[in-house]
């Protein structure tokens, strides 16, 4: 369902520049194996590279014309960038370095819900929420509370009506690698209800904080979050390789169950989170571990979060924000795995390459 938002608001500062073709356009073999035997799954295309950007998050939106858009967040150039889902050519940027609405300072988290796309920005310790396709700024909200928002997950629990999740890294230290005292991690993930109305402007209230606190399972450094209303789960990375670097599962009332993945499920930080949704119930998780140099997908039961396989692509590395899409698109009509390469590029994986090479559900590739 789209949100419908009637505030006015003046469109968002930015640039339309003329779509450009993916530097490496690819075809998707069937799937080889590594040294270890892990399968590897080529990349359907590789998008132009853009080493200024520092690319960090990503999500998709169906757009009216039939079409798909990957948008990705550029933390060094404060601005969005807008891929073609199908091809990875850049269709747009948007914004500029501000603090002014529809400006950004170091955006990173980003997420979709209807025609809205919420987006957390770091050093402006904000969430701003925009129409699209304009990009026509509606809110922000946070900026009381949050002091380095990182990750976003929207919840849909009524008709309107968002619950937005803020993982919240702040660090201690003049370099900022210093994780705070334990007392004070209990803000590490922030609630906000969102609500639209077609006669006035959103409200967003907020319903506080949630992190344990105790040595062992206090969220140290976090950022990405993903929920799964059919089974009630919050999956929450905490990325601090220091310590033991994992996924923890939450409630979404911000209790911690207490069940984390198993200590050495990841080589590097547990980065992008994504839900594969295949049926009602089930499906999978796929998570990124942020390795050179080749990222691995791992890839867990959705109920049950136990491994159910991994795989890398033939070059992407060192991967930060992944997005699922499991909708057909014209490419891609099993949906597709996006995911960035290095900070610079944006790559897609055919979800249906992945789940034969991993023999997965069936339901996944249909």
């Amino acid at each position: 369902m789209r949100i419908a938002l009637c505030l006015a608001a003046a469109l968002l500062a930015g640039c339309t520049t003329a779509p450009t073709r993916p530097v490496v356009p690819m075809t998707a073999p069937a799937a080889a194996a590594d040294a270890t035997g892990r399968p590897v799954v080529a990349e359907a295309w590789h998008s132009s590279a853009h080493v200024d950007d520092e690319l960090d998050s990503l999500a998709t939106w169906p757009t009216p014309d039939g079409g798909t858009w990957l948008i990705a967040t550029a933390k060094r150039t404060h601005q969005l960038r807008v891929f073609d889902a199908d091809t990875g050519a850049v269709l747009r940027t948007v914004g500029a370095r501000g603090d002014m609405p529809g400006q950004f300072d170091r955006p990173n988290g980003i997420a979709v819900h209807g025609d809205l796309v919420f987006v957390a920005e770091r050093d402006n310790h904000r969430v701003q929420v925009f129409s699209l396709p304009e990009f026509a700024p509606i809110a922000a909200f946070g900026a009381d509370a949050l002091q380095s928002p990182y990750g976003l997950w929207l919840h849909e629990t009524a008709p309107d009506t968002l619950e937005v999740y803020v993982t919240d890294s702040f660090m201690d230290g003049a370099d900022h690698t210093r994780v705070p005292d334990f007392s004070r991690l209990d803000r590490r993930v922030h609630r906000y209800r969102f609500e639209s109305h077609d006669d006035g402007a959103p409200r967003v209230t907020a319903l506080g904080s949630f992190g344990a606190t105790d040595a062992r399972t206090a969220l140290r450094i976090v950022e990405s979050i993903a929920g799964d209303p059919a089974h009630a789960q919050l999956l929450i990375a905490d990325e601090d390789t220091r310590h033991h670097a994992t996924i923890h599962l939450y409630a979404f009332d911000g209790r911690d169950t207490g069940r984390t993945l198993p200590a050495g499920t990841f080589e590097a930080e547990p980065e992008g989170i994504a839900l594969w949704s295949c049926s009602v119930d089930g499906g999978y998780w796929i998570v990124a571990d942020q390795l050179r140099p080749r990222t691995v997908f791992r890839l867990f039961d959705r109920a049950q979060l136990t491994l159910a396989g991994s795989f890398t692509g033939a070059r992407v590395a060192a991967t930060d924000g992944i997005a699922l899409h499991p909708a057909p698109t014209a490419r891609f009509p099993s949906g597709a795995l996006f995911a960035v390469d290095d900070d610079a590029s944006v790559v897609a994986f055919d979800l249906r390459a992945v789940a034969t090479a991993l023999h997965l559900d069936p339901d996944c590739s249909r």
